[in-house]
């Protein structure tokens, strides 16, 4: 259990230190500061050590233990970087929809991205890794299509360009725009 613990904490510091240096390329520093601080409350931390293998996220364990992860339930309700903290029901349909994410959060999800396969994939990433990811899921993710557009972009960017274009043009777009 006590490597479980220290290599949650250490995977947790490690992924927030990468998500806070590309929130600060793309010029939303207090975003990277703030991210995903719900996972130290006990909601999220403790299942996380339980579940914690080092090569994908302990909430995928904790489904595939439980069927369902609260970690994850409690982690996407509270931090609007994830695109499935944005829906609602819509009353024409009755049914939960997706709601197209404010242009800041989609820059700190593409900072989450780069910096979680680089966490995940170690000596194996490469700019690439992130999309692969992303058109892995993206026939069943159910998120805005404006939002997975523009995100895809980012991705595609990211492979074509580098980071250090990528992350000064997500900069001054941030900068210029107010929306995507």
């Amino acid at each position: 259990m006590m490597k479980n613990l220290f290599g949650h904490l250490r995977t947790v510091r490690r992924h927030r230190l990468g998500v806070m240096r590309n929130c600060f390329r793309a010029g939303i520093p207090l975003q990277g500061i703030v991210h995903d601080l719900s996972k130290y409350s006990p909601t999220e931390f403790f299942p996380s050590v339980r579940y914690y293998q080092g090569t994908r996220s302990p909430n995928e364990q904790e489904r595939a233990v439980k069927g369902y992860s609260e970690a994850w339930m409690h982690h996407k309700g509270r931090n609007k970087h994830h695109f499935e903290y944005w829906t609602d029901y819509f009353p024409a349909t009755h049914q939960l929809e997706p709601v197209k994410m404010p242009l800041r959060y989609v820059a700190e999800m593409f900072c989450d991205r780069v910096a979680a396969s680089k966490i995940y994939n170690g000596e194996n990433y490469t700019n690439r890794k992130p999309l692969e990811y992303f058109l892995k899921g993206k026939s069943h993710r159910k998120i805005h299509l404006e939002t997975s557009r523009f995100l895809e972009i980012l991705l595609k960017m990211l492979v074509l360009k580098g980071e250090d274009y990528t992350f000064a043009w997500l900069n001054w777009y941030l900068r210029t725009h107010q929306d995507y």
